[in-house]
């Protein structure tokens, strides 16, 4: 009982141990003056959703009243293990009755662990009642190291690193995903369980697609898409542009440069409070890669990267002035990193069984194998070139992959090639793995994937990618035939088209 603080009023109830943050010193001086500006604003709050990013790359959250908040806010507040426990249909993945297998004692009868906020992340939401508050968490042990299962932590030890050599990473984020109209219909409860979502939602196609960045198009779902980027701008996000893709519906949304934990902490905050917004107005979006639908297109996420001087304040991927096709060698050295770690890491950027439908010839501009071309968006690492402006675009990623563990397998990779400083050469090159269990050898059997999350998290992923995969063949096998294997599946759909 020593460990949690409780209060006759009620006002630390839940909370983790009193002066955590102190105790463990936990933040620096920039989070210390943010935490004092936070309290101030807390007057203005009549509720904090204290949140923090599982390994599926959802948003998990408690909400409590603003003065409950004020102890939270330096003492941190206890959450379940549960969500490093289940995998993508609530199954249990990670057996936490006994030892569970990855190295971390507090998941024995799936105990508490510490979600610390992070002050600079406080976010007002845009809406009047009630007065709604958002901030993100950094999970710890109780004893006050970092919890080895936290994807946030992973991204941080690898800004860490990138620091010690005096570089940083830049991100510019590009994210299509779908628009669509709820129909009414049953909750979705139905065979909800354990291991089996219930249907999907009943939604209709919002327009008939196939006019790319056509205006009228976009006119189509402007009454609901120009208040999402009135909403995304509210929230201090750098929003570069909203425009229509392919298909009907399918929308694309993209940011100006940002670094990289505040990249990922936007694609969080974005992510959900899309959704949430869309359903408030008897919306459906969705950033699952192909969802069952008539005419479908798959949605990618196109991760954008540079990597700048602190000392110099210098791109260091450009090449001389305005240069048509021209990178740096440091760039095409980073480029060789993400090459020769594409395959192993290709489980953190496509995460689900769903997005490899993307990942398949028949889809032209998505990659299929591990290259790269200077402006052509058939490949998995597209160079654009121009002068200070040169980045990489990597095509591979999913839309509703973990931000954290996406962009921090990009950066660990690109830094290994970076501090090897040798060029990528333009040999042949491997395919992309083409299904979830095929990325998931090449995951487990990675020496590099361990360096990058710690022998824990690599472990716990696995277990959870594998408990995935394994439902997917089991349906497969008892509800398909081999000629409709090819076609996305109504598992899928109820797997992924609600939850992500």
């Amino acid at each position: 009982m020593a460990s949690r603080s409780w209060s006759v009023h009620g006002e630390e109830s839940g909370v983790g141990r009193p002066s955590f943050v102190a105790e463990f010193g936990l933040w620096d001086d920039r989070q210390a003056a943010a935490a004092e500006q936070v309290e101030l604003q807390l007057q203005e709050v009549d509720l904090v959703r204290v949140v923090f990013c599982d390994p599926h790359g959802l948003a998990r959250s408690k909400t409590v009243p603003a003065n409950v908040f004020r102890s939270v806010l330096r003492n941190g507040m206890d959450f379940s293990a549960g969500p490093f426990l289940f995998d993508t249909g609530h199954a249990v993945a990670v057996d936490f009755l006994a030892d569970a297998g990855v190295g971390v004692g507090e998941l024995l009868g799936a105990g508490d662990f510490v979600l610390v906020p992070d002050p600079r992340t406080f976010q007002v939401l845009p809406r009047t009642e009630p007065r709604t508050a958002w901030v993100l968490g950094n999970e710890y042990l109780r004893d006050g190291t970092p919890h080895p299962l936290s994807a946030r932590d992973v991204l941080r030890r690898v800004c860490a690193e990138y620091a010690r050599h005096d570089l940083s990473p830049v991100i510019g984020l590009e994210v299509e995903w779908y628009l669509t109209r709820l129909t009414g219909g049953p909750v979705g409860n139905a065979g909800n369980g354990f291991g089996l979502q219930g249907p999907a939602p009943e939604v209709a196609a919002v327009n008939p697609g196939y006019q790319f960045n056509l205006d009228s198009y976009y006119d189509s779902v402007a009454d609901v898409a120009d208040p999402l980027a009135a909403m995304l701008m509210k929230l201090g996000l750098p929003l570069r542009s909203f425009e229509h893709e392919s298909g009907p519906g399918q929308l694309e949304t993209t940011f100006n440069p940002m670094l990289a934990l505040d990249a990922a902490d936007a694609m969080l905050l974005f992510r959900t409070q899309l959704k949430q917004e869309c359903r408030r107005r008897g919306y459906h979006a969705s950033f699952m890669t192909l969802p069952r639908l008539a005419s479908f297109d798959p949605s990618g996420w196109h991760l954008h990267q540079s990597v700048t001087s602190t000392k110099t304040d210098v791109n260091l991927f450009a090449e001389g002035d305005g240069l048509q096709d021209a990178i740096s060698a440091e760039g095409e050295a980073y480029i060789a990193g993400l090459l020769s770690r594409a395959r192993e890491f290709c489980l953190l950027s496509v995460p689900t069984v769903n997005g490899y439908r993307r990942l398949a010839p028949e889809f032209t501009l998505a990659p299929t194998s591990v290259d790269w071309r200077f402006e052509d968006r058939s490949a998995m690492v597209r160079v654009l070139s121009g002068g200070s402006s040169t980045h990489v675009e990597n095509r591979i990623g999913e839309p509703c992959a973990n931000p954290y563990l996406a962009i921090a397998s990009q950066l660990h990779a690109g830094l290994e090639g970076l501090l090897s400083g040798v060029p990528s050469d333009r040999g042949p090159r491997p395919h992309l793995p083409r299904t979830l269990r095929e990325a998931l050898e090449a995951f487990r059997a990675s020496d590099s994937a361990e360096r990058l999350l710690g022998a824990p998290l690599k472990s716990c992923l696995t277990k959870l990618k594998e408990s995935e995969a394994a439902r997917f063949d089991a349906w497969c096998a008892a509800e398909l035939s081999e000629s409709a294997s090819d076609d996305v599946t109504e598992w899928e759909h109820r797997e992924y088209f609600g939850a992500f």
